[in-house]
């Protein structure tokens, strides 16, 4: 019966916690910075939430090659907020505390526009982040545009960059043009998130 319940959740047409167009959950959480960051702060613009866990080899693929960073500055430099979420639990790998996740965004060069730290998991589970790097985009309204991988090259091979379609850059790019983004879902991959 629990397989059968698995496949039936696999093959679901309704596969996802908030199906796009919807708002996207509500919350506040802790920043590396030492600030309550609130998703509906900021209403009016464009926004990429991140499930980040730097010791997972996709997530590496991407910040290892600059890869991540330079989407993070692109989207910067277009008024896109940046929120990367980390929803490891304490003593699972990924979890840092304020100062570690400074660290990292320094070690790394992030350019996220705020690091988040989700310890309890409530934020990754209320919207479904299954994997790092999960990305979701959320318009200027609070609804969810896009959901799934960062690119369509599911591997942690850095040389997969370089001829990848990049959905996040591609949805952005529609998202603030006012035009429909043509996959708005897709299965994310990496490394589960350890809740």
């Amino acid at each position: 019966m629990k397989i059968l319940a698995a496949i039936l959740c696999l093959f679901s047409l309704s596969a996802f916690a908030v199906e796009n167009g919807n708002l996207a959950p509500a919350f506040v959480l802790p920043s590396a910075s030492g600030k309550n960051i609130s998703l509906t702060s900021f209403k009016g613009k464009v926004v990429v939430v991140e499930w980040l866990n730097h010791g997972c080899p996709f997530v590496r693929k991407h910040y290892d090659s600059n890869n991540m960073q330079k989407l993070q500055k692109d989207a910067a430099a277009k008024g896109v907020v940046w929120l990367s979420v980390i929803s490891s639990a304490v003593g699972k790998q990924g979890y840092v505390d304020a100062k570690g996740a400074l660290a990292d965004a320094k070690k790394y060069n992030s350019a996220a526009t705020e690091i988040l730290l989700d310890v309890d998991g409530t934020v990754g589970r209320a919207f479904e982040a299954k994997v790092t790097p999960h990305m979701f985009v959320i318009n200027k309204e609070g609804r969810l545009a896009y959901q799934g991988a960062i690119d369509d090259k599911a591997s942690a091979d850095q040389a997969d960059i370089a001829g990848a379609k990049n959905y996040v850059a591609e949805a952005l790019d529609a998202t603030l043009n006012g035009q429909k983004i043509l996959l708005g879902s897709t299965k994310a991959y990496g490394c589960g998130v350890k809740y």
